[in-house]
């Protein structure tokens, strides 16, 4: 159907209005000839005409893409029509007196002009609607011949519905909807049908010869996805998956969003409900540096923060190439924003001073460090410099240069730390919370688990493996991680800097632990192969540093929810104890670690981490763990069994 310009619609008005207005008369005056009240008729139908367009253009009528329209345009030109109406027949009536001395227009008139002035108009508007509608099921370019059912029959799935319905390039037909909710079951949307629960999806799989599950089911958590990839998997079916709720708030889910279902479906749970106007608040106007702008969590925290106005974001990093990057994504998204990008490493404190007196921000996000435990392993030299040497750096400048708020990103690998990169964060956490107590400004860690997608974390690699044909290396069938998002870890961190207080370590719930080799099962089947047939999966052993599971709290530190659900705060162990050789012990740590004095720094981290073991003592477990003789007790907000802990 050729596009509908608005001039077109204003000649239909302007004839349909005045065909309204004549057989108004006819209805009332119940003859073709209107004989004296032609007068009448002139008068009322000029004013109309005069007045209609004017006031159509006036509210926007002729502003609206018909097409598309919805409710709100209907019920505008209704109210529109009306107005017109109302004032065409004060008009008219106070002119004729005017003039005459006397009414030349019968009082029902305006009446029975409304009634047909509101079909007439809206009804070439709902022909223009309906052609849009129906249009591209009877002039679609490709045929539907590819069967396929939608899982999730809510708002979701009702639009991906009315996506491929009215998308003339697309081949799928889609049959029914899956849905666990019984009061849909038989319930029809957009004239297809809910044929019963994810149970039969096999059955309808079979029926119907299904080629392929869309799931749209934006909220449902991972284990969900799991059930439904899995089910999808022994019927042979393809799956694809819609974006998550973000998307559909901003309303850009579409037929060309579909994509296949990754590891982050399989693992996500109910996305973080994030306080914006108190981050907005927060950050407006502020001065706020990040350090490891480059990286991962760096760069995620760049973006997020650049969306809430800040007067100047200083991207601090030390690799050029990453800090481009991210520095030209910024200034396209965000041309605006006033960015600072600043070349430099943390363990230069003269460098660090410079730029703290030139700059003075006034938060700052700490996300530099060294993360890999196996290569810190082979340097702690280096975790040492750059995790302990480095924040000591940013935060003693940070007091000195009084900045309000300072946040360090730390990790769930700082709990009763077996490796080297493990116990600097955790040494790291004991700077940022003696600097609070001293200070008593708001400087807080954050504390989280394995972050999926960032750089060099399991999923890519699992990915590259797959890619070349296997085997996909796992280190044990027993190793348990947490993990999250980018974005979750991200959004735990800005909250963490508006709920600080000084002093305390912030902790998302991941919920529960996971199963390497079980993430490498999923990546395996999510790529249509069969693991153990199609590509192999061997375990090669904890390497040096590694644990079995990881924690999120030592045994003695007390923790409780925020008033925000999905963030628990913990309140330091160490907060009661004054500790003044803890300066010393970093002083000599820092000054085995510019030497590389690898034994010293071991022996010195055991006297500053008391809860630090080493590699040799975890090793030992292993096999323990391999026999079945050591359950790991993963120390969790779900399962934790001090009773210290307060919830």
């Amino acid at each position: 159907m050729k596009v509908l310009r608005n001039r077109y619609f204003l000649l239909s008005d302007l004839i349909f209005l005045s065909l309204a207005c004549y057989l108004s008369y006819v209805l009332r005056l119940e003859r073709l000839d209107l004989g004296s009240h032609w007068t009448g008729f002139f008068f009322y139908i000029g004013t109309i005409l005069l007045g209609a367009p004017l006031l159509f253009w006036r509210v926007g009528i002729y502003a609206r893409y018909w097409r598309y329209a919805s409710v709100e345009e209907m019920v505008l030109l209704a109210r529109t029509v009306t107005l017109m109406t109302v004032v065409a027949g004060v008009i008219t009536v106070v002119g004729s007196y005017l003039l005459t001395g006397t009414s030349i227009v019968p009082r029902s008139i305006p009446f029975i002009f409304l009634l047909l002035a509101l079909a007439f108009t809206a009804i070439p508007r709902l022909i223009a609607r309906l052609g849009a509608h129906y249009g591209p099921l009877y002039q679609g370019t490709l045929p539907r011949t590819k069967p396929i059912l939608i899982m999730g029959a809510g708002d979701a799935g009702a639009m991906m519905l009315r996506e491929l319905q009215h998308n003339p390039r697309s081949e799928m037909e889609v049959i029914g909807f899956l849905d666990d909710d019984p009061t849909k079951h038989g319930m029809k949307i957009y004239g297809v049908q809910v044929l019963g629960d994810r149970s039969m999806l096999t059955q309808m799989a079979r029926r119907y010869n299904i080629q392929q599950v869309i799931i749209a089911m934006p909220t449902a958590p991972g284990r969900s996805i799991r059930e439904v990839v899995k089910s999808c998997e022994q019927a042979g079916v393809q799956t694809r998956i819609i974006p998550g709720i973000y998307g559909l708030l901003e309303g850009t889910v579409s037929i060309n969003q579909l994509r296949e279902v990754n590891i982050d479906d399989l693992l996500r749970r109910n996305p973080i409900q994030t306080n914006t106007d108190a981050l907005r608040q927060f950050m407006a106007g502020k001065r706020i540096m990040v350090t490891g702008g480059g990286g991962s969590i760096g760069s995620e925290l760049c973006r997020q923060i650049a969306q809430f106005d800040p007067d100047q974001l200083l991207l601090l990093g030390h690799g050029e190439t990453s800090v481009f990057h991210i520095c030209g994504e910024l200034k396209q998204r965000f041309p605006e924003l006033n960015l600072v990008p600043i070349i430099a490493d943390i363990r230069d404190r003269k460098r660090l001073e410079a730029i703290y007196q030139q700059h003075r921000p006034e938060i700052v996000f700490h996300a530099a460090a060294h993360k890999h435990v196996p290569l810190m392993e082979e340097n702690p030299c280096e975790a040492i410099t750059n995790n302990v040497l480095g924040t000591r750096n940013l935060v003693e400048l940070a007091d000195a240069y009084e900045v309000s708020n300072f946040v360090m990103i730390s990790t769930d690998k700082a709990v009763n730390p077996t490796s080297v990169m493990g116990a600097s964060k955790r040494c790291a956490e004991r700077i940022v919370h003696k600097m609070a107590r001293a200070n008593g400004r708001a400087y807080v860690a954050v504390r989280f688990g394995n972050v999926l997608g960032s750089r060099g974390s399991v999923v890519p690699l699992f990915k590259q493996q797959i890619a070349a044909g296997g085997p996909v290396m796992v280190t044990h069938p027993d190793m348990r991680r947490f993990f999250m998002t980018i974005p979750e870890a991200v959004q735990l961190v800005l909250q963490a800097a508006v709920l600080g207080s000084g002093g305390e370590v912030f902790v998302l719930d991941m919920g529960e632990p996971v199963r390497i080799v079980d993430l490498a099962r999923d990546l395996i089947e999510l790529s249509g192969l069969r693991p153990d047939e199609d590509i192999e999966i061997k375990f090669a052993g904890i390497r040096p540093g590694e644990k079995l599971y990881e924690e999120l709290f030592i045994k003695e530190e007390q923790y409780t929810r925020t008033h925000h659900e999905k963030i628990f705060v913990v309140q330091s162990a160490t907060q009661a104890e004054v500790d003044r050789s803890l300066e010393e012990r970093l002083n000599e740590l820092v000054d085995a670690g510019c030497t590389g004095q690898n034994q010293d720094i071991r022996r010195l981290l055991k006297r500053i981490v008391p809860e630090y073991h080493s590699p040799d003592e975890e090793a030992e477990k292993a096999p323990l763990a391999q026999a079945g003789l050591l359950q790991p007790e993963v120390t969790h907000a779900q399962g934790h069994s001090n009773g210290n802990a307060k919830y």
